[in-house]
């Protein structure tokens, strides 16, 4: 049966709607996925294609070669060389024990750094790389290369290891570096991504440590193609980062070696300033260290006989050590006391031995004393008692004052470590470290450098230079870095009465060159570098009433941890000074005997720039200073200390 006509209409109209709105759904859907495809495939191109990149590209940092470091002459002090070392890649390596036994065949494998490398192989990845000896031959590597098929997992490299030529001679200076550790990170607020690579080395003290990030320069970077487990499959293209800087020191390496064979068989610091610019030319400390040994990984034998040695060869004497001046300071009192209008230089005070204060005696170096001293002949025979005296007119806070102003009790800015403050008292330190009122004893004691004083070699040499120049002189240890020179230590004037340093300098004079001085016998002979110097002896046990009465014990006699310091400060040559130095004998005995004759020879090389002719000694001592000169030479082949040396 036929359809009306007009049903068929009407069908044919929902039909025709129907349609249409199927249609334009359809078109919509097809429109939001162009749009989609669209955003993805042309407007968001760049995201996800950097993101199928990260799957598939590993960025990774090139370490970049450290800065060296040059003494003041451009001799190497730290530098660079070529590292052969072999790694190994635990998972391509299958039996590890089996691999590592073949390769002891082939090189030279120390048994610690061996479990070292064990340890580390099960803490990383298995497909990290872990050294397994490094600092091998040539002839090594061509070996692992040659038997390479039968060390899978193996493979040779080259970088960069440092290395420190003068070896112990700049030990305390110029330190030394070491792989970073978790306490490194733990202490050191430093977000360089190159301190999580493994093994990577920072400074661990002295100059390496102080200008680490200076001399560590800044990473490179190179694409690498892993897989999907991470192995690396192949480097696609790198970018090289940027050297540390290049650091020039103020040492002078041959002078430095020299200080320290003078110093041997000591436990002393030394050092010496240039009084031109303040730069320091030798920093010494004895006994000291090979930085060589930590570079390529201390035994423990090795650190236990450093660590446990009560001469303490880790210890950075010359500028860490802190030591009662003794009678070094009693420039430091005359000075606050002529200052203060408490003395004149004239004055004369009768040493007689002793002096008693509330009850209490103190003694004079010599027993039956001095007489009448003034401030010159009171310099020239450090004599005690006169200090004792003037020392309680003028009073403590300002001989403190005076010792800060000559630099004694300050901490001075030098990239070295554990530079020490020493310690200036006065009366507000002593009730706020103490909780106690000063007393007029601790002021007699402090007079002549003995009770809570303490000084550094370092700050008794920057005192001799600033007396001995009127300036307030600053140490240099870093003159260039990168080829920019740093700021000069001159210094400006130190605003003190130029009389009276004229009258402490003319009583240093005598102290060293008349026959009554205390360091005659450590002269200096050639009349155009004569020294103008101070002796210190300095008590580190109390000696009691009943030991004076029988008669006190020799330094000698007593054992070495009881004996006194000896030290000895000192410029030269008088009438235009050109260098200070200081010395310090940790236990020497008397500053005349021990401290002194270092102290002259040092200063003799120093102003010679080299080794000084015999005639500059005394006649009476020139055989024994040959022997001396000879040993010296003996000790530091030329060839390492010498202006040959490159």
């Amino acid at each position: 049966m036929k359809r009306k006509t007009r049903d068929t209409e009407i069908s044919a109209r929902k039909i025709g709607r129907r349609a249409l709105v199927l249609g334009a759904a359809q078109l919509g859907i097809v429109g939001a996925l162009g749009y989609r495809m669209q955003t993805l495939q042309i407007d968001q191109a760049d995201q996800f294609r950097l993101l199928a990149d990260e799957n598939r590209i590993n960025i990774r940092l090139i370490p970049p070669a450290r800065g060296q470091i040059f003494d003041l002459n451009g001799q190497p002090l730290a530098t660079n060389e070529q590292n052969y070392r072999v790694v190994m890649v635990r998972e391509d390596a299958g039996d590890v024990g089996e691999v590592l036994e073949r390769l002891t065949k082939l090189v030279p494998l120390d048994p610690e750094n061996l479990a070292r490398a064990m340890e580390e192989m099960q803490r990383r990845s298995p497909f990290v790389p872990v050294t397994i000896a490094d600092r091998l031959t040539w002839y090594d590597v061509a070996r692992v290369n040659v038997n390479s098929p039968a060390l899978p997992g193996i493979t040779a490299e080259v970088g960069l290891s440092r290395v420190y030529p003068w070896g112990a001679d700049l030990g305390h200076v110029v330190g030394y570096v070491g792989p970073v550790s978790d306490y490194d990170l733990s202490r050191i607020d430093d977000q360089d991504p190159l301190l999580q690579i493994p093994k990577f080395q920072i400074g661990k003290t002295g100059t390496e440590n102080k200008l680490e990030r200076r001399l560590r320069g800044s990473a490179g970077t190179k694409r690498i193609e892993v897989n999907a487990i991470g192995r690396v499959m192949r480097e696609l293209d790198r970018q090289e980062g940027n050297s540390g800087a290049d650091v020039q020191l103020t040492i002078d390496a041959r002078l430095q070696s020299y200080v320290q064979a003078r110093l041997d068989n000591e436990s002393a610091g030394a050092v010496v300033l240039d009084l031109e610019n303040g730069d320091l030319r030798a920093v010494a400390s004895a006994p000291t260290f090979d930085p060589n040994m930590f570079v390529r990984g201390i035994s423990v034998a090795d650190w236990r006989d450093l660590n446990e040695n009560k001469y303490r060869p880790l210890a950075a004497k010359a500028v860490q050590g802190t030591y009662p001046p003794g009678s070094t300071f009693k420039m430091v009192t005359a000075l606050a006391a002529l200052e203060d209008g408490k003395v004149t230089p004239e004055e004369t005070i009768r040493c007689t031995g002793w002096v008693e204060v509330f009850g209490t005696r103190f003694h004079c170096w010599k027993r039956a004393g001095h007489g009448n001293m003034n401030l010159h002949e009171s310099l020239k025979q450090s004599c005690d008692c006169y200090y004792y005296e003037i020392s309680q007119r003028v009073g403590i806070d300002k001989i403190s004052a005076m010792a800060r102003k000559l630099g004694l009790g300050v901490k001075h800015d030098l990239p070295l470590s554990a530079v020490a403050s020493g310690l200036a008292p006065d009366k507000e330190w002593k009730r706020t470290v103490h909780e106690q009122d000063w007393r007029v004893g601790d002021t007699v004691n402090a007079s002549i450098g003995q009770g809570y004083v303490l000084s550094s070699p370092l700050q008794l040499a920057i005192m001799a230079g600033r007396l001995a120049t009127g300036r307030s002189i600053k140490p240099r240890l870093v003159r260039a870095v990168d080829g920019y020179e740093k700021p000069s230590g001159a210094g400006e004037s130190i605003g003190l009465n130029e009389n009276y340093l004229r009258r402490i300098r003319n009583a240093m004079g005598d102290v060293s060159n008349h026959s009554r001085g205390t360091a005659y016998r450590s002269r200096i002979n050639a009349s155009a570098m004569k020294m103008a110097g101070k002796t210190g002896t300095s008590q580190v046990r109390r000696i009691t009433a009943e030991e004076r009465a029988r008669g006190v014990t020799r330094n000698e006699d007593l054992p070495w941890e009881r004996r006194d310091h000896a030290l000895f400060v000192s410029f030269a040559p008088v009438e235009n000074p050109r260098f200070a130095v200081a010395v310090v004998v940790e236990h020497g005995g008397g500053g005349s005997t021990a401290a002194a004759p270092i102290a002259r020879d040092i200063m003799l090389q120093a102003l010679y720039d080299g080794e000084p002719p015999l005639d500059a000694y005394p006649s009476g001592a020139r055989g024994r200073i040959a022997e001396q000169q000879r040993k010296i030479r003996e000790r530091v082949p030329p060839g390492s200390r010498g202006k040959d040396r490159a």
